[in-house]
């Protein structure tokens, strides 16, 4: 009888079965213990394809060990099954071994020291369609863990044979190459380029021109992992004409498809000023504004990303987004969601705010205020509590004028109690100062600010006594309001190192004032009011 790679040919209904068992991998259910359910067959099936005919009784196998066992027979039993002459064998040998790679690094790196990658790529340029997209799936599987596990699979060759899967007439053969070469590029610029310098940009380009929705998203995902590392790439993203093809499907019902072109076109447009122009050029505005109001969440947050991403670098393209209506739909979007997905949205704001006094204005103008305040409050996250801080700050640095339009929301004392809570995260407590220094550095108005010096830290109060110091001296009704108000008490209870900044602010603000009554609010002058009451002795 006839073998192929130690193998029977006789036997192919027995590899058959014995493959199902090993393609069927599966964790198991909540109600069943912790391992990977496989057949029984599986491990009554020798290399040389003999097998115990049975039931299909199922077996668990914890975790730990069904690595090791897979690491130590089930690939040695699975590589040989790649060259069968039953080609529906050999497809579902990739597919297990897909599947296994997929699990976990171990595995994984247990498929490359197999030498199983060379032998699949070898074969890619020549099986039918259902064997190239089991085999590009092994080495998606396998690329996905690791820099170190992408790079073995560009030194076998592979990236060659999956450009050229790019060009097969089969739809799903060249999605299945676009989503491994994708998976290969996300690591890392060396990574990228290298897919880059395999010739696979303009045939993704081909590839989002396609009618099939699946191979547009998975094409558009993948030049999307090749232009996020650095300009150099996302420029030769652009120079196969991609910006072009991606605008125009911003509007496409299909939502996943969506995310995808939106992703691809950020990352695209965060590198550089001119790569930003370009995508503006495309006319995406106002049609991506429409993309924030999505039902899709992902839409909404890769909508709101892109918009921050144009926004960032320049005062003239933060203007056309406003020019566009871009800050009152984002502004709009913060209001209408919930968590990470308000997060691009807050950091879009505070650059916008960022570049000038007109464009923070804007910002003012439209409402922008109450939503960043009641992210600040609600949102659970440190990293969106920070962002928002943050935006508040870019807000509020400008004038007077746009400090006050934030200190009225009633926010300085929650950005306050942030920065001095314990558990609030390095970066919250550091985004928080520094937002409450670049609008207490420019507010002047009183009432919002006296509350703040019954908490304040010394390094905090300093900003707010210099506030009082720059205002009181030329306001009289500030300067009675300051005293009914107890702000005075307040001032004198304060200790401040001598000759410090603090001092000298606190020596101002007494100066404003008749030397009595700083000596009547100064602490301990009741005690000596009383002292001399007991010590006076009245003429009769």
């Amino acid at each position: 009888m006839a073998k192929v790679q130690g193998c029977c040919v006789s036997d192919a209904p027995a590899r058959q079965l014995s493959l199902r068992g090993v393609r069927n991998l599966r964790t198991p259910s909540a109600g069943t213990s912790s391992g990977i359910v496989v057949n029984q067959e599986m491990a009554d099936c020798s290399v040389e394809g003999s097998m115990r005919p049975g039931s299909e009784k199922k077996f668990c196998l914890p975790n730990g060990l069904f690595s090791s066992w897979c690491n130590s027979g089930v690939m040695s039993l699975l590589r040989p099954l790649l060259l069968d002459v039953v080609p529906t064998i050999q497809q579902t040998a990739a597919l297990a071994l897909g599947r296994l790679a997929n699990y976990n690094d171990d595995l994984a790196e247990a498929v490359v020291k197999g030498d199983i990658l060379p032998q699949l790529v070898c074969s890619l340029s020549e099986q039918n369609r259902f064997y190239k997209k089991a085999a590009a799936f092994v080495l998606r599987a396998v690329g996905k863990h690791s820099p170190q596990l992408a790079q073995a699979i560009v030194h076998c060759g592979a990236l060659e044979m999956l450009v050229i899967c790019l060009e097969d007439f089969d739809p799903g053969v060249k999605e299945a190459a676009s989503w491994a070469l994708g998976y290969i590029a996300r690591h890392n610029s060396e990574l990228s380029q290298a897919v880059v310098d395999a010739g696979a940009v303009p045939l993704l380009v081909l590839c989002i021109q396609e009618p099939e929705i699946a191979l547009k998203r998975i094409a558009a995902s993948t030049l999307s992992d090749i232009s996020k590392h650095s300009p150099e790439l996302a420029q030769t993203v652009v120079d196969a004409g991609a910006i072009a093809h991606l605008a125009q499907m911003i509007l496409n019902p299909d939502a996943k498809l969506k995310r995808q072109v939106l992703s691809a076109l950020s990352q695209i447009a965060k590198h550089s000023v001119d790569l930003a122009e370009l995508v503006v050029e495309a006319e995406i505005f106002p049609v991506v504004l429409t993309c924030l109001k999505d039902s899709d969440e992902y839409v909404k947050k890769n909508g709101a990303t892109l918009i921050r991403e144009i926004a960032k670098h320049t005062p003239e393209l933060s203007q056309l987004i406003v020019n566009a209506g871009g800050v009152a739909a984002v502004i709009d979007c913060i209001g209408s969601c919930r968590g990470t997905v308000r997060l691009p949205g807050i950091m879009m704001l505070g650059y916008v705010a960022a570049h000038s006094e007109n464009l923070s204005m804007a910002v003012i103008v439209s409402k922008g205020i109450p939503p960043l305040c009641a992210c600040l409050i609600e949102e659970p996250e440190d990293h969106i509590k920070a962002a928002a801080a943050w935006a508040l700050g870019q807000v509020g640095r400008h004038t007077p004028e746009h400090a006050r339009a934030v200190a009225v929301a009633n926010v300085l004392p929650t950005l306050l109690a942030m920065y001095m809570d314990t558990r609030s995260s390095e970066d919250l407590q550091m985004k928080t100062k520094k937002a409450l220094k670049n609008i207490l550095q420019k507010c002047t108005y009183l009432p919002a600010l006296e509350p703040l010096l019954h908490d304040a830290p010394p390094n905090i109060m300093k900003h707010i006594v210099g506030q009082f110091s720059k205002v009181l001296p030329h306001d009289s009704k500030a300067r009675r309001l300051f005293v009914t108000t107890g702000g005075l008490k307040k001032v004198q209870e304060i200790k401040a190192e001598p000759g410090s900044l603090l001092q000298e602010y606190i020596n101002t603000i007494n100066n404003c004032y008749p030397e009595e009554i700083v000596r009547y609010y100064s602490p301990g002058y009741s005690e000596i009011l009383l002292e001399r009451v007991e010590n006076y002795h009245p003429v009769l």
